[in-house]
């Protein structure tokens, strides 16, 4: 199978992009993948091909985010390419963060389906369970309906895909309600890497409490830097804060700002972005993984990460997370997000206790091991092969 994978790609910093090496990383280790072509996004330095298999591989740097003409550059790649099927890993802001871009991008997979070719979208968050206020889009009531108004509209042509799969089994419910398909799958997340002997022990030195991501929207460190704080004053433990990630796109400056306010705190590391290969010393020497968040926009990408380090994480009890813990085994010490004494008492529970650490950092690698990457690009490739299977069934009764 010749696969064309849409995608940002490291060392791209447009979101999804972590995803998507993982996805490639993954595809390309499969027999029935003869030739994988990267439709990626323009980049200065060459992209991150490290992995076995890589000269399967054929990148085709041919689209920018918030440039207007990805959909003329992107449709004639791939019909000049002429893959046996196409799967794009998007989000609603995938192409941009302006919003004619932005929309225009999510058109392809549509455009793509009517001129010939097997489509599959993983669709890695719905307009209908995200909280546009919260994710930096806008508290305006008038304009928040004006979002979901296009968002519906654009939800339906990404509907048009042969399949649409999406990572949380409530989603599937809310489309399949809403807009009367049946061309809705669920393909969980998966863990991007799992280290065969996971080290549970910690290493010397200061316990380090690790946040990651982007942040500056629904995800805010004061609330965790405020809460060790807490602890700090009623115990002598060495503890550190690692912040690693950047600002959300609806939030610039963000971290710097927090950087200001907090600078008179020791025992906070800024890292910054994080590069690919540095993703695993990160996780590694940390205590536990935080989430400071007051709602979600899809399946925890960190939280499967953390899964496979083998670590312990601290979490609201909200969203997609409450979701991803009833489904697929996940388990953490619970906090409410809107309490900094709440958030505090949870991360104590684990300094405090390392056995229980422990019990937390073993049950998450056991459920990262269950949806490893590996057995869920193999369902994308069952599902393609079935796309097609039914195209030639249709072509043989018509």
């Amino acid at each position: 199978m010749k696969l064309a994978v849409v995608t940002s790609f490291p060392p791209s910093t447009v979101t999804l992009n972590e995803y998507g090496y993982h996805l490639v990383k993954n595809f390309v280790q499969r027999a029935e993948i003869s030739e994988l072509l990267l439709i990626t996004d323009i980049t200065k330095e060459p992209k991150q091909l490290d992995f076995e298999n890589s000269n399967k591989v054929s990148v085709k740097e041919c689209w920018e985010f918030n440039s207007y003409a990805n959909i003329f550059t992107i449709c004639r790649t791939i019909l000049k390419e002429k893959p046996d099927a196409v799967l794009f890993n998007l989000q609603f802001v995938k192409f941009g963060d302006k919003k004619v871009p932005a929309a225009l991008g999510l058109l392809i997979p549509m455009i793509l389906r009517f001129l010939g070719c097997n489509t599959i979208v993983l669709l890695h968050n719905i307009l209908e369970q995200v909280d546009l206020e919260s994710a930096g889009f806008t508290s305006n009531k008038l304009a928040q309906k004006a979002y979901n108004f296009i968002g519906t509209c654009l939800t339906k042509c990404i509907l048009k895909a042969d399949k649409v799969a999406v990572t949380i089994s409530k989603y599937v419910v809310v489309l399949n309600e809403k807009y009367k398909t049946d061309n809705i799958i669920l393909i969980p997340h998966g863990t991007f890497e799992l280290p065969k002997n996971p080290n549970f022990d910690l290493p010397q030195g200061p316990k380090k409490v690790l946040a990651f991501g982007k942040f500056g929207t629904y995800k805010k460190v004061e609330i965790l830097i405020d809460a060790v704080e807490i602890i700090r004053k009623s115990s002598d433990e060495a503890i550190e804060i690692v912040i690693a990630g950047t600002d959300s796109p609806n939030t610039p400056g963000y971290l710097q700002q927090v950087k200001e306010k907090y600078a008179h705190i020791p025992g906070i590391i800024f890292t910054g972005y994080v590069e690919e290969n540095q993703v695993a010393t990160i996780f590694n020497e940390s205590t536990m993984v935080v989430f400071p968040y007051t709602s979600t926009t899809g399946s925890s990408g960190v939280l499967h990460q953390a899964g496979s380090y083998g670590k312990a994480v601290v979490m609201p009890d909200l969203g997609d997370l409450s979701i991803l813990v009833k489904e697929e085994g996940y388990k953490g010490e619970f906090f409410n997000p809107e309490s900094t004494e709440s958030l505090a008492k949870a991360i104590k529970a684990i300094l405090n206790d390392d056995d229980y650490r422990r019990e937390l950092a073993m049950t998450n690698y056991k459920a990262a091991c269950e949806l490893s990457m590996d057995k869920i690009v193999q369902m994308y490739i069952g599902n393609f092969k079935q796309v097609n299977y039914n195209k030639l069934l249709r072509w043989v009764n018509d």
